[in-house]
């Protein structure tokens, strides 16, 4: 693999408690979040809210700030639009409450009807979620990311010790919740494509905290004489410029899926870039130093 830096020697362990100021902030938003989400105030998706989606396909493009308008003008609340311009298509999706459901689609087809009589068009799909079904997904959603977390605790508590499962699970779920806060902070909404991202970057995040922590255990078998926390350091910076590597190269087809990938992966894609960034930084600067913390100055049994 490209080596872009070579022979470093950056304290890590050192900057640790800053690195835990910055992650407490972005863990604390991240919960707040998840009180927003629970008790339904955030910017939840129809997936979560419930409401209704349906899909048109035209027979000539149309532009997509006259649809928003029209439907405005029309009436209509609380909506968002997707278009496919090659296609022809727009995705409008309707966040409403229980007693308007069956009505939106007629209400909608109803609106461009009349104010785009001349560009005939078909209706693709139409999805309705119930407030009691999205409730249900929000329900699964989380233990899904729940179950995750769990896994990731077993399997890194199996492969090393249990002190460094502790430390994966707490820098994975990290990583989760900053994600998660800051979509909430920019507005962004929460649905199951967001979902989708956060697996992934807990997959992502575990893959990069197991090649640092591999390290760590095959210097602490070699170096018994060392500190744990200078042996952490060493590791670290053995593994820095393949972490770098790793990191740019996912990030870089993120950013290329932001830009060129469309609306259907725009929020996909700009969560995983923030993913891959708090991901590299929670397995510099959180898993190890949670590690050295829960297991302290004692040597690191042999396994």
């Amino acid at each position: 693999m490209i080596e872009l830096i070579k022979n470093t020697n950056i304290n890590f362990m050192g900057k640790r408690k800053i690195a835990f100021v910055v992650s407490g902030i972005l863990a604390v938003i991240g919960i707040i979040a998840i009180v927003q989400i629970a008790t339904g105030r955030a910017n939840l998706g129809i997936d979560f809210a419930g409401g209704t989606a349906i899909q048109l396909k035209f027979d000539k493009p149309v532009v997509l700030h006259d649809v928003r308008i029209t439907l405005e003008n029309g009436g209509m609340k609380d909506f968002d639009l997707q278009d496919l311009p090659t296609e022809n298509k727009i995705l409008i999706r309707v966040k409403k409450t229980e007693q308007e459901l069956g009505q939106v689609s007629d209400i909608i087809t109803n609106i461009l009807s009349q104010k785009f009589p001349e560009n005939t068009y078909v209706v693709d799909s139409t999805t309705v979620i119930g407030p009691k079904v999205g409730s249900r997904l929000r329900a699964d959603a989380a233990k899904a990311v729940a179950m995750a977390v769990i896994g990731i605790l077993i399997y890194v508590a199996f492969r090393f010790q249990f002190k460094f499962g502790v430390g994966a699970t707490v820098a994975t779920f990290h990583d989760v919740l900053a994600v998660l806060g800051m979509f909430y902070l920019m507005g962004k909404e929460i649905n199951l494509i967001l979902i989708t991202a956060l697996l992934t970057i807990a997959g992502y995040s575990l893959t990069d905290t197991v090649v640092v922590f591999d390290r760590i255990r095959e210097n602490l078998r070699q170096r018994q004489r060392e500190s744990v926390e200078a042996v952490m350091n060493i590791s670290i910076n053995e593994v820095l410029s393949r972490t770098i590597v790793t990191s740019l190269t996912v990030l870089l087809t993120s950013i290329s899926l932001f830009f060129f990938g469309g609306e259907v992966l725009h929020d996909f894609s700009l969560a995983m870039i923030m993913g891959v960034i708090v991901g590299t930084f929670s397995s510099v600067f959180v898993a190890s130093p949670i590690v050295l913390l829960w297991g302290g100055k004692r040597p690191f049994a042999k396994k």
